[in-house]
This record gives structure tokens, sequence and C-alpha cells, in this order.
């Protein structure tokens, strides 16, 4: 047995939910129910079981990656680019808190706020503290540095990667793409 990509979820864990009997022979194993239950981890997000002849069961893990957290009673709730919930635990330094009304996985602002983080060009999501979401169509990211970005909403996506670098070069603090055709600095 050997389990690869596994860092944050631990191997134990991931063992625990194999239930292969050992002893069994390899061609008896059915591979696509054991990568279901791996990936019923919460912190899993896709498992792939081979068959590594001639005797070993081989496991790759691809975890889950946080991108948004929200506060609530519990702690931090961490979501990932595909909008799910995986854990509530301390935040990841460099994650930026989600601000919404209702933030969860049924929400669509949530998700709405989750996709606009992930076109977001690398260079500006690494300056991203906060993502204030208002409405699907109301998107707005704080920067780490006090300037704010009006995104909008997840439309014209493109273009709108393409003007924000540039335009956070000029003097200012408020700059809105949410227009990309007619941006604006404050």
């Amino acid at each position: 047995m050997r389990i690869e990509g596994a860092v944050a979820v631990p191997e134990q864990q991931v063992r625990d939910v194999l239930e292969i009997p050992s002893g069994r022979s390899i061609f008896r194993i059915d591979t696509n129910a054991v990568a279901r239950r791996v990936a019923s981890i919460p912190k899993v997000r896709t498992a792939r079981v081979q068959r590594v002849f001639p005797s070993t069961v081989r496991v790759t893990v691809v975890e889950r990656t946080a991108v948004l957290f929200y506060d609530s009673q519990e702690g931090a709730h961490l979501l990932d680019a595909d909008g799910v919930e995986f854990a509530v635990e301390p935040t990841p330094i460099g994650v930026p808190k989600l601000i919404t009304d209702h933030p969860g996985v049924a929400d669509p602002v949530t998700r709405a706020a989750v996709s606009v983080l992930a076109i977001v060009p690398p260079a500006l999501a690494v300056q991203v503290s906060e993502v204030a979401a208002r409405s699907i169509s109301d998107i707005s990211l704080n920067l780490k540095d006090g300037r704010t970005v009006l995104w909008g909403g997840s439309d014209d996506a493109e273009r709108k990667a393409a003007v924000v670098l540039p335009l956070l070069t000029r003097p200012g603090t408020v700059f809105d793409v949410s227009s990309p055709n007619l941006v604006t600095v404050k």
C-alpha cells in the first residue's frame, strides 16, 4: 500500500477508509469503490487508486486548498476553488476573508465570490485580504495595502483581468473594473 499526496489529510485517515482486507489479491480490489471512499474525506478533492504489479495498491490523493474563508461562531470555514466548504479550522496564511450576508456553499453570492477570485490574475490574488460580496454582481476586492478593486460580477472576466493590473499602477484608492471598457480610478 502506497499513499501519495496526503499532507493535510493524515495518512492513517486514508488507511482507515480503504477497507482492503489484508491478503486479498490486488485483482479482486474494486479500485473505483476504494477511490470513492477516500474521496469522501472532506479535505480530499479527488482520489485515484491503481494496482501496481506485482503486489502494491497506490492511492494518489489531491487535497482541497482554501481560496476563501468566512467566520462564524464555530471558527473559520474554509472554501476551495469549487466553492466546497471542507473544514472549520484556523485560516491558512494568505487566504482572503469572505464578507457576505449569508456565506455558505448553497449561497449564490458565495459561489460568485469564489468564481471571481478564481479568475483574478495571480499577481492580484496574492494582494487580496478580503472579498466583499454584496450580490452576485457587486463584488469588491479589498487589498492588503488598503486599496479596493470594484470587480462587479463574474461577467466579462477576461477583459477585467486584462485591464486591472495596469490600472493598479495608477495613483488612487478605488479602482473600478466592473465595466472594463470604462474603468475609473478615484
